[in-house]
């Protein structure tokens, strides 16, 4: 497993349509293992391939719930809402919505189908839109996004390029 750099916003591949998976083998696990590996060193609980420079329909999903356990998202569809929706701050690795069943691949190329609610169906949403080229403050309204832009880009002065170093914590001492 290695930890990837995270593409920030201003990366053609967040904007990207990722294209679909048309095999599950060994190069698209080693992939999801890194989407893991590279989402819990940033301290995340989502992460899309086209975040880490991939754009194929590949995300992972770990809000730290048992049931269900962390997903693995590849060729995902949601494909049953509920006419419930939540409200919640939202953030993201690169810089809140309509719940119901997610459909997609496992690891293995198996299709599976989960039902995920609250902050696991927000997490799982947020990851989907990635994967769709869509970013979370898209659904805000043009002055919200305005401010969050100027912020960005008041934080970012200076900085230049669109890719983010991660470094995991070193294990603690036995």
């Amino acid at each position: 497993m290695t930890v990837r750099s995270l593409h920030l916003l201003g990366s053609p591949v967040l904007r990207q349509r990722s294209a679909p998976v048309a095999r599950v083998d060994d190069a698209v696990r080693r992939l999801v293992d890194d989407l893991f590996e590279t989402m819990r060193a940033a301290k995340g609980v989502g992460l899309a391939a086209n975040q880490i420079g991939v754009a194929q329909r590949v995300a992972v999903v770990d809000v730290g719930e048992e049931h269900p356990p962390p997903l693995v998202l590849i060729n995902p569809a949601i494909v049953e809402r509920s006419a419930e929706t939540e409200i919640g701050e939202e953030g993201c690795l690169s810089i809140p919505e309509i719940f119901g069943d997610v459909e997609a691949l496992d690891r293995d190329g198996q299709r599976y189908r989960a039902e995920v609610g609250g902050y696991k169906a927000r997490a799982v949403q947020h990851e989907i839109d990635h994967l769709d080229g869509v970013l979370f403050f898209d659904h805000l309204s043009a002055v919200k996004r305005s401010l969050l832009v100027a912020k960005w880009k008041k934080a970012r002065k200076g900085k230049k390029g669109y890719l983010k170093d991660v470094t995991p914590e070193p294990a603690g001492e036995l």
